[in-house]
């Protein structure tokens, strides 16, 4: 996310017991915004607030997706992510508040400071296999892992954006309609097949643009991008070896050849079985 930018006229003054201050962003599903308990003495004293977009008030898909958003956050460590605080499904413009991280996204990050390195580097891929091996451990595969997707908190990186995170079931395989990022999507979710390997796929993608500033596989058309998800390695040598070895086994074409998150944080750690 973007820092914060003031509020549109349109935009609503409150939410609940939340004063709205300022937009962060914008997804698909909705849009947030800075807020800030109307209470005095509640904390924390900002937060996050997810509305759903007024044009999908009427779509019963969109809202059943963001009720599957909240029970998913309801489900994942809070220290992984932007922990859920309060939510209101039942009005008339649905919204989730959640912690606010102050902290730009891994991708603005790169954009402004350039490519991570070193310690740095190592540090984000620890940390980052960590939050998602958390959310794999709730049984939750993401399914749109990408450095926008990134929060570079104080205390470390924290995913967000579960619109269109699902729940699996061990050992299965999730099937739905294509979804995702298509320059961060694993081969299989181009057949509407995406489970905790997809995001293993697009964790070594997203390591790789943080090393680089460069999406791994960005360019030309979505049958371009596709081609390349399909049939393609990208460069690995601006990772070090290590990493490198790591990213290369996640990037595997075949999704049952890939190491679990759990796997991959103990290759990191140095205790690769």
């Amino acid at each position: 996310m973007a820092g914060p930018i003031p509020l549109d006229t349109s935009d609503p003054a409150r939410l609940g017991g939340w004063e709205l201050l300022a937009r962060l962003g914008t997804g698909g599903q909705g849009m947030v915004y800075l807020g800030r308990p109307l209470d005095p003495d509640a904390r924390p004293s900002r937060v996050a607030v997810k509305l759903l977009h007024a044009r999908l008030l009427g779509d019963a898909d969109a809202r059943e997706r963001f009720v599957r958003e909240l029970a998913l956050l309801q489900r994942v460590a809070g220290f992984c992510t932007a922990q859920m605080l309060a939510a209101d499904m039942a009005g008339d413009r649905p919204y989730i508040v959640s912690e606010y991280v102050p902290g730009p996204s891994l991708r603005a990050l790169v954009q402004d400071r350039g490519p991570r390195t070193g310690a740095d580097l190592d540090r984000l891929a620890i940390s980052s296999v960590t939050a998602l091996s958390a959310i794999h451990r709730a049984n939750v595969a993401h399914r749109d892992f990408k450095p926008q997707n990134v929060l570079m908190g104080p205390d470390g990186p924290r995913v967000i954006d579960f619109g269109i995170a699902r729940a699996f079931d061990a050992g299965a395989t999730l099937t739905s309609q294509v979804v995702g990022t298509p320059a961060y999507m694993a081969p299989e979710q181009f057949a509407g097949r995406a489970g905790p390997a997809a995001d293993l796929f697009a964790w070594a993608g997203t390591l790789l643009f943080a090393a680089t500033a460069r999406d791994p596989f960005a360019g030309g058309s979505l049958p371009a991008v596709m081609y390349k998800i399909m049939h393609e390695t990208p460069d690995l040598t601006p990772l070090p070896g290590p990493l490198a070895e790591v990213a290369a086994a996640c990037l595997s074409k075949d999704p049952s050849t890939r190491p679990t998150s759990e796997e991959v944080l103990l290759w990191l750690l140095g205790h690769r079985s």
